[in-house]
């Protein structure tokens, strides 16, 4: 079952502006980027939170569950996603935590004449 804009428009509300929050549409899903970096998914109208070693120790135990099947185990917020300060927090350290973003080089393509 793929996610509804409202329910994607209810998560990103929540979060603080400060996060710069963008996301884009994936297959039915979403993704959700903080300054660039992919921070959390919209999955079945649920959110997965990517997990890092600063978000555990904020969330204390949370609960592990994949977004979509063969994926890798993320956070699940379930009724959470109703307290913005905590919400933000917690995407906060998760942005932080995550490695920079690489910015690709651009292909340089030949042109059919130059092939020969």
């Amino acid at each position: 079952m793929a996610s509804d804009q409202t329910t994607l428009q209810f998560l990103v509300d929540q979060i603080a502006p400060d996060l710069e929050i963008t996301y884009r549409k994936m297959f039915g899903e979403y993704a959700i980027y903080s300054r660039g970096k992919v921070v959390a998914l919209v999955c079945d109208n649920q959110l997965y939170v990517k997990p890092t070693a600063a978000g555990k120790e904020f969330i204390g135990e949370p609960r592990m569950a994949p977004a979509y099947t063969g994926a890798r185990p993320s956070f699940s917020i379930g009724e959470q996603v109703e307290d913005r300060e905590w919400l933000s927090e917690l995407l906060r350290i998760t942005e932080k935590s995550l490695p920079e973003v690489q910015k690709r080089k651009e292909k340089v393509r030949k042109k059919q004449n130059d092939k020969k």
